[in-house]
């Protein structure tokens, strides 16, 4: 279905419907919104993954890195974000030396479906259905067991999750859910 409208304007119609939206993100071949979590949700979000000092997070399309960055600064776990806009890569390796866990983070500029996880013992997503859903073969062949993964708001198809939360943040409730990779 081609609806005639460019892909910023159909990511402009995307940014009207969603709160705190910024801009889009960007995936090739596919316009996602660049939404930034509340904090208040990110650490709800660490909290449900059950993040600790142990942990490897990795956040798939990661903006500004706040999640990675309060992964590492808050639950002592080392962190890897992912993002394909150059200026949010520098953005968020400028917010982790800020934060004092420059050493504890990385932010790589690269695509989601081409970035290998297999390191992630937690992978957060805050993308769309078909992103999603999309990723989730990836996930399954590079994760290892009882890694988790938390996707904000969206399902990963007909996947269930292990565990969902309702979270009541400052504007509006946030769905979490969370997933863990079975043993073989």
């Amino acid at each position: 279905m081609n609806s005639g409208r460019s892909p910023l304007a159909l990511c402009a119609g995307l940014w009207l419907l969603l709160a705190g939206s910024v801009g889009c993100a960007r995936v090739p071949g596919v316009e996602a919104p660049d939404v930034r979590t509340p904090p208040e949700v990110v650490v709800e979000i660490l909290r449900l993954a059950r993040v600790g000092p142990d942990d490897v997070v990795y956040d798939l399309g990661s903006g500004d890195g706040r999640i990675v960055i309060a992964a590492a600064r808050d639950f002592g776990a080392r962190g890897v974000g992912i993002e394909l806009d150059p200026d949010l890569v520098a953005e968020s390796a400028r917010n982790a030396r800020r934060a004092g866990v420059g050493e504890r983070t990385r932010f790589l500029l690269q695509n989601i479906f081409e970035a290998d996880v297999s390191e992630a013992t937690v992978v957060t997503l805050y993308l769309s259905p078909d992103l999603n859903l999309r990723l989730r073969p990836k996930l399954l062949s590079q994760l290892k067991p009882r890694s988790r993964i938390v996707s904000h708001d969206f399902p990963i198809g007909d996947w269930q999750p292990g565990r969902v939360v309702n979270f009541k943040g400052p504007e509006r409730t946030h769905v979490l859910s969370l997933w863990i990779i079975p043993p073989p």
